[in-house]
Parts: structure tokens; C-alpha cells; sequence
């Protein structure tokens, strides 16, 4: 009898555990909590309300009159608040400057904090100084599988290991390391067989605030895979191992949910195909076009300049250039984001990027 009630509850452990590993079914917005946020004003030494225009959330369902505001904390260090969606140190965040001065950020951590939901921000001048800038800035999570036709996926590297792990399609992401700074992510059966389409992006994290930044040295379809090498940097523009998050989308905003949002889209240079898409307008309409100086870049997103909305960017390619927002998008319906690229001494020069946007409806 003693045998038989021990076997019996080694299998009620075995069964609930297994009840615990299936995946949970999502509706179209697999995105479980998230919101979106510009600070305008890195200055403001009191917790002040982001530019009303330019961020959303999840919380907005529930608490309409509510916005995520923000704190300057330090020389170049700054939390955004995000109220309603707390959810601890689940899900990633991403950061994007807003200057033409060759300032860069990296994220320091992301917490709860009572009902909200903490995102920690470090900025850097050239030479690694702290220093404040503008900058964009989201945090998301999700749970559950969803059907064929679209996906979003993130990974957080850590201490040298896998952090944690989203896939919409089911399968755990990977990362492996491949030389100093350097790490290769993948994303299984994410993408389209054999044809690169969708989006990455990555945020160098470092919990000490030291300068860092990483960048896409290069992506590619592995079958229906998604990899992408991640190269990372110091002050110096030498390569160094660090932390960081990265994450894909595809037919799906950079936030992950979808109806709502159904006005996004996003494009890189030199690459083309499903990797410039538009939600409203289809496959290769956004476009690129070169402003003066060399390395400015006007990126327009077609018909999708709806209502709050929101942008990240990223380098692309080879060496230790680095390339964010120059300024406030703006829009009528077309978008025009312009985009800024740098060599590692702040010099504005030519670089490849990836860049997405999207409108909270």
C-alpha cells in the first residue's frame, strides 16, 4: 500500500508538471503586459509624465488615464515607469538615443515596483562619460504559442548564460558564444523557410552602468531559423563580453501584439525582401533615403503614422559603428524617422541599420 500511494503521487507530480510545461494558447496579441515610452526630457529630476504623444501600454485597457512618467536619477541615468504591468524582471526592454551628438545607452536592470513595471537607463557620451540624452524606450512579455503566419521571439543573455527565453512558435532560443563581445542567437522557426523576413533588434544590458552597446553584425535565414551574430562594445570601441537582449518580429509590431496594434512596419538597409514590410501597405514600400551629412538617413514608413506611436533602431554590419534616432519622428499618415550613424569617436559616417515603428492601434 505504501509502494502503491507512493507510486500514485510520483505520477500526480509527473502529470501536473507536464499540465505546467504546455504551453498556454494566445489570441492574436501574445504580448501579455508591455508599453512603450519617449523621454523627452532626461533632465527632469521629479518623477514627470513622458511626452503623452509618443507612449502607450497594455495598462490603457483597464486605466485609461494613466501614463508611464520618468526620473533622472544620475549624470545620464534615468527609470522610466510604466504603471499597471508590473511583472518583475520577466520580459526585455529595448533603447534606442534620440540626439545627433553620438550619445548611446544601454539598459542597468528592469523591475517591479508595487503595481509597476521599472525600466533602468544608462547614457554615455562618446568616450563613455555619463551623460544625459533623449532616448526611446519599451518593455514587453508574453507567454503562449501562436499560429503560423506571424511570430515574435526574445532571449536575455546573462552571466553567461540564457536569462530567459520567448517563442511564439514554441521552440527555446539559443545563444552561443563565438569570440569575445561576439554571440550567436537563434530563434527557431520563426521566420520563412529559406527567404530572410521580419526584424531584430538588440540592447546591450550592463548592471554596473558601464558604457556598453551591441549591434547586428549580421542575420540570416537557417531554414525557417532566424540567427542573428550580436557584436558588442566598450567606450573604446573594443569588443566585450556583456549583457544583452535581443528580439525578432515578424508581420507583428516590435512589441509583439497585434490587432492592436495593426499599424506598424519596419526595413533594413541593404538587406530588402519580407525584411521591409509594412502592415498597411505590403512587402519593400518603406523606404531609405540619404540625407546630408553622409551617414543620415530618412527611413518612411507609409501609412501607419497612427495616433501614440513608437520607434527603435539599430546598427547593421560590420565594425564598431553604432546608429540611433536623430530626432522625433514625425507623420501626417507617412512616417519619416530620421536616422543617424556613428563611428566609435562620435564622427557621423555611413552605416547600415535596422529600424521599426509602430502605432498603439
Amino acid at each position: 500500500m505504501r509502494l502503491r500511494a507512493l507510486a500514485g503521487a510520483v505520477l500526480a507530480a509527473v502529470l501536473t508538471a507536464s499540465m505546467l510545461a504546455l504551453p498556454t494558447p494566445a489570441a492574436a496579441a501574445t504580448a501579455d503586459r508591455w508599453g512603450f515610452a519617449y523621454v523627452d526630457n532626461p533632465a527632469a529630476s521629479v518623477w514627470t509624465v513622458l511626452d503623452t504623444t509618443r507612449q502607450w501600454g497594455s495598462w490603457k485597457t483597464a486605466f485609461p488615464a494613466a501614463w508611464a512618467d520618468g526620473i533622472k536619477l544620475a549624470p545620464g541615468r534615468f527609470q522610466v515607469r510604466f504603471p499597471q504591468i508590473g511583472a518583475s524582471s520577466r520580459g526585455v526592454p529595448h533603447v534606442t538615443p534620440v540626439n545627433r551628438t553620438g550619445h548611446y545607452c544601454e539598459v542597468v536592470r528592469w523591475f517591479q515596483s508595487g503595481v509597476n513595471e521599472i525600466v533602468d537607463v544608462q547614457c554615455h557620451k562618446p568616450g563613455g562619460t555619463r551623460d544625459d540624452t533623449p532616448f526611446t524606450v519599451l518593455w514587453t512579455t508574453s507567454s503562449g504559442v501562436l499560429p503560423a503566419g506571424t511570430s515574435h521571439a526574445y532571449v536575455q543573455w546573462g552571466g553567461g548564460v540564457v536569462v530567459q527565453s520567448y517563442n511564439s512558435t514554441g521552440p527555446v532560443n539559443t545563444v552561443t558564444p563565438v569570440g569575445v563581445g561576439q554571440y550567436l542567437v537563434r530563434f527557431p522557426a520563426v521566420g520563412l523557410a529559406g527567404v530572410l523576413a521580419g526584424d531584430v533588434q538588440v540592447t546591450a544590458v550592463q548592471p554596473n552602468a558601464g558604457p556598453r552597446r551591441c549591434k547586428i553584425y549580421t542575420w540570416s535565414a537557417v531554414g525557417s531559423d532566424v540567427q542573428a551574430y550580436v557584436f558588442c562594445y566598450d567606450q573604446a570601441g573594443a569588443a566585450i563580453n556583456t549583457d544583452f537582449v535581443a528580439s525578432y518580429h515578424r508581420r507583428r509590431p516590435v512589441i509583439g501584439s497585434l490587432a492592436p496594434p495593426s499599424y506598424f512596419g519596419y526595413q533594413g538597409t541593404a538587406v530588402g525582401g519580407p525584411t521591409n514590410d509594412n502592415s498597411i501597405t505590403g512587402v519593400g514600400t518603406n523606404t531609405v533615403a540619404p540625407l546630408v551629412p553622409a551617414g543620415r538617413y530618412l527611413a518612411t514608413f507609409p501609412q501607419i503614422g497612427i495616433k501614440e506611436t513608437h520607434a527603435q533602431v539599430v546598427a547593421q554590419g560590420p565594425g564598431n559603428n553604432y546608429c540611433h534616432l536623430t530626432q522625433p519622428w514625425t507623420y501626417t499618415t507617412n512616417v519619416d524617422v530620421d536616422v543617424i550613424c556613428f563611428d566609435n569617436t562620435g564622427v557621423v559616417t555611413p552605416h547600415r541599420f535596422l529600424a521599426t515603428f509602430t502605432s498603439r492601434l
